[in-house]
């Protein structure tokens, strides 16, 4: 099994709701009432999204490779 990574971003809407949305994966969205719920959840959707894929003989797409860079002010 490997591990892959994508980017999440996560919002809190106008109830309060946190939605989570992947962007490398068009329309892999979840919300959870909290910052940690909204991440299971989302995690899962991942999860079921590229079972889904690979089900179909659909690409997965490659997960992300990023830095993080520090800027002093």
């Amino acid at each position: 099994m490997s591990v892959m990574k994508y980017r999440v971003l996560i919002e809190q809407d106008e109830d309060g709701m946190f939605v989570a949305e992947v962007p490398a994966l068009p329309g892999c969205i979840s919300q959870g009432r909290t910052r940690e719920e909204a991440i299971r959840n989302i995690q899962e959707a991942i999860t079921g999204y590229l079972e889904s894929l690979k089900a179909h003989n659909e690409p997965i797409p490659p997960p992300i490779q990023e830095e993080i860079v520090e800027v002093a002010l």
